[in-house]
C-alpha cells in the first residue's frame, strides 16, 4: 500500500444504511496502534464469542458471547465489601477469598465499583456500531500514512454476524480498510457475506489432521478447510496464519501438509506463523469459569526460522509474528 486510503481496491458495493450505527454487539477490548493484525497501523476490535476452545488460546475471555465477571485474586485484600454489596448473594468466602457463583451473578457491577483494590471487573461490554466507529475514526491519520485500517478479531467475530457486517459496511462507507481475523468455522453462506464486505481475511489453519484438531480445539477442521478453499476460489484477498504450538502442530509432517494444502489454493501466497505465548494462562485465572488451557513452552527462534524456511520452500511469502 502507498499510504493512500483503500477505495481503489474495492470492487464490490455493500449497501450502507443509517440503521447500521444503531446495531449493537459485545466486545472485550479495542487495541490501538496494532501492527500484527493486517497491513499498516490498525485499530483491532475484539468481539466476544467463539465456537472453538483452543487449549492454547491467548484470549479465553472471548469464549463466552456475553459479558462475565472477572476477579484478580492477587489484588484482593479480603475486605468483604463485595459480599456485602452483592444483592443477588452470588459472592461467598469459603476459603478466605471471594468466590462468585456465575449462575446467580446479574452483572450489576456493584462489587466492581466497591472494590477498593480494583480486583474485580466485568469482562466485555455492549456497544453500538456508532461507539466503535468513534474509536476507529480517531486514528484515521495513521491508517492513511501506513496503509492500515480496522481489524475485527475475537474470539470469532462471525459469532456476531449482524454487528460485524454493520461495522464492515460503515468502515467501507468511510473508506477505511478492513480485515477480519477468523477461525473460518462458520456457515458457508455467512462466510461469503463477510468476505464480500471485508477487504482482507486473516484465516487460521491450526492443524491438518481433523481428529487432532478436534482434540485440541473442540471442533473438527472440515468446515474450516472447506471455507478457506471456497474463499480462494473467489480469489478473496487472504493471509493464512498458523499459530505455532509446540507439541500440537509444530512437527515437520503437519507443517508440510499445511503447506501443500495452501499451495493447492493458488490464490494464497502469504503465510504468517505466530509463536505460542502463555498470555492466555494468566488471563484464564481471572475468569469465573476457568478455561482448561495447556501449558506449552514457546518455540525458540531456531524452531520458528526452521518452519519459515520449510514454508518458503513451497513458494510462500512467510512472516514471523503476523
Amino acid at each position: 500500500m502507498d499510504g493512500k486510503r483503500q477505495h481503489s481496491i474495492r470492487t464490490q458495493t455493500v449497501p450502507v444504511t443509517d440503521s447500521d450505527v444503531n446495531v449493537s454487539g459485545y466486545i472485550f477490548d479495542i487495541k490501538k496502534y496494532a501492527i500484527h493484525d493486517g497491513p499498516g497501523i490498525r485499530t483491532t476490535v475484539f468481539l466476544k464469542g467463539c465456537p472453538l476452545q483452543c487449549r492454547w488460546c491467548h484470549n479465553p475471555e472471548s469464549w463466552k458471547t456475553s459479558p462475565e465477571p472477572g476477579f484478580r485474586r492477587s489484588r484482593c485484600v479480603r475486605c468483604g465489601r463485595c459480599e456485602t454489596v452483592c444483592q443477588s448473594q452470588a459472592i461467598t468466602f469459603p476459603d478466605g477469598y471471594p468466590v462468585t457463583d456465575a449462575r446467580k451473578c446479574v452483572l450489576c457491577g456493584r462489587c466492581v465499583t466497591e472494590c477498593l483494590a480494583e480486583a474485580r471487573e466485568i469482562i466485555g461490554r455492549q456497544v453500538t456500531v456508532a461507539e466503535v466507529m468513534a474509536e476507529i475514526r480517531k486514528d484515521v491519520i495513521f491508517y492513511d500514512e501506513s496503509g492500515g485500517g480496522a481489524t475485527f478479531s475475537g474470539g470469532e467475530p462471525l459469532m456476531q454476524p449482524d454487528f460485524l457486517l454493520a461495522l464492515l459496511n460503515r468502515c467501507r462507507a468511510e473508506g477505511i480498510h478492513t480485515a477480519v481475523d477468523t477461525t473460518c468455522h462458520a456457515q458457508g453462506r455467512l462466510m461469503q457475506r463477510v468476505a464480500a464486505a471485508a477487504d482482507l481475511l486473516l484465516c487460521d489453519i491450526k492443524h491438518m489432521d481433523s481428529t487432532t484438531h478436534e482434540r485440541y480445539t473442540g471442533v473438527p477442521n472440515n468446515l474450516i478447510l472447506a471455507n478457506i478453499r471456497a474463499l480462494a476460489e473467489i480469489d478473496k484477498q487472504m493471509i493464512v496464519r498458523i499459530p505455532v504450538v509446540p507439541g500440537f502442530n509444530d512437527d515437520d509432517t503437519n507443517i508440510a501438509d499445511t503447506a501443500r494444502f495452501v499451495q493447492s489454493l493458488q490464490a494464497v501466497r502469504r503465510i504468517d506463523i505466530l509463536p505460542y505465548n502463555r498470555g492466555g494462562l494468566e488471563k484464564s485465572v481471572r475468569l469465573t469459569s476457568q478455561a482448561d488451557l495447556m501449558e506449552a513452552k514457546a518455540p525458540d527462534d531456531e524452531k520458528m526460522a526452521h518452519i519459515a524456511r520449510t514454508l518458503r520452500g513451497y513458494g510462500f511469502d512467510v512472516k514471523i509474528g503476523g
